[in-house]
């Protein structure tokens, strides 16, 4: 089979998959806090709703505190079958799922593969729509051709990142920000799979080998309906006592105008409104210096919040950053 196919645009941030130790906090900030629709499955596995489709977060429990896995949605089965065929040629190791993990996901034609920093990747090809009405505080959220939204990722190798997800869905390079936080540099390099300004976003430390983050995903991403939504949620979580990370602000690049509040496993969640749909047609990647355009200010940052960053940063020096060389290799020069 042909392996230079292009899959761009029909490929979909479909679910997430989250493990924690803390199902009951999560219950709350999830369904409470954020608005979404929340299903028990049984007393160590719960699924989110964004919409139509049954799973959109499954949360599990376990030791990760984390993002353990990204589900994408194909369109295709042909489209499937070019990504599959491009993993098998670089000899990279795919398992089939279960079909009690497929029903889990709320999906058809489940597989997996291994993926960057341990996250791993699933695809399938056809969700399964949920017959039971939405029940959320939300009006509603913003999926469809754009997928569910976006994660992003801190790397120490971005390059071997961006390669990644090229070579296995066709990724195009958005846009960048530098940014300059605390006196460290950061550049950020979004990619996107199909009209949604990034589904990936990748940022790393110039000039040194250091990532700052614990947790695999630095954040992740979901597009309310409203602006009402994300004021409502940004009460709510305040209300209920979760933490805020970053104030309301508006992105420079994609224009999104968000907050970030902290889950119960540590890493961010943003909400998120109104982002520019990218066209194809007239789209040109460039620089942007900042993330916000306004706000997007921490809150509740002490000096002991700093030290721990730090240190979470020298210890990174001690160990590889795992990027899945096989299909990383693809390349794209330093940039």
């Amino acid at each position: 089979m042909s392996t230079t196919s292009c899959v761009f645009g029909a490929v979909h941030l479909g679910y997430i998959v989250i493990e924690t130790n803390r199902l009951s906090d999560w219950r709350r900030f999830g369904a409470d806090a954020i608005g979404m629709h929340h299903d028990d499955v049984s007393h160590d596995l719960m699924r989110f709703r964004l919409d139509d489709q049954e799973c959109r977060f499954l949360v599990r429990k376990g030791p990760a505190e984390d993002v353990v896995a990204l589900g994408w949605h194909i369109d295709d089965h042909a489209s499937f079958e070019q990504i599959e065929a491009r993993i098998r040629a670089h000899g990279v190791p795919l398992v089939v799922g279960t079909v009690e993990e497929a029903q889990l996901r709320g999906v058809e034609r489940l597989l997996r593969f291994p993926g960057p920093k341990g996250i791993t990747q699933e695809i399938y090809t056809t969700p399964v729509k949920s017959a039971e009405p939405l029940r959320m505080a939300a009006s509603g959220f913003v999926t469809g051709d754009s997928g569910m939204g976006h994660v992003a990722i801190t790397s120490t190798r971005p390059t071997q990142l961006r390669g990644y997800f090229n070579t296995v869905f066709d990724a195009r390079l958005t846009d960048y920000i530098d940014e300059t936080i605390s006196g460290v540099k950061l550049k950020i390099r979004f990619l996107r799979v199909n009209e949604r300004h990034h589904s990936i976003a990748i940022a790393a430390v110039r000039g040194l080998p250091v990532d700052p983050v614990r947790t695999r995903v630095q954040h992740l991403n979901i597009q309310t309906a409203t602006l009402d939504d994300v004021a409502r949620s940004y009460q709510r979580v305040h209300e209920l006592g979760f933490e805020m990370a970053l104030s309301v602000g508006r992105h420079t690049n994609d224009k999104e105008l968000s907050y970030y509040a902290r889950t119960p496993s540590g890493f961010e969640w943003e909400v998120g409104w109104n982002p520019v749909v990218v066209d194809e047609n007239t789209w040109q990647p460039s620089t942007h210096q900042g993330i916000s355009i306004w706000g997007h200010t921490p809150v509740g940052r002490t000096i002991v919040d700093k030290l721990d960053q730090f240190r979470l940063a020298a210890r990174s020096l001690t160990r590889r950053e795992n990027t899945v060389p096989a299909l990383s290799g693809t390349g794209i020069p330093d940039d």
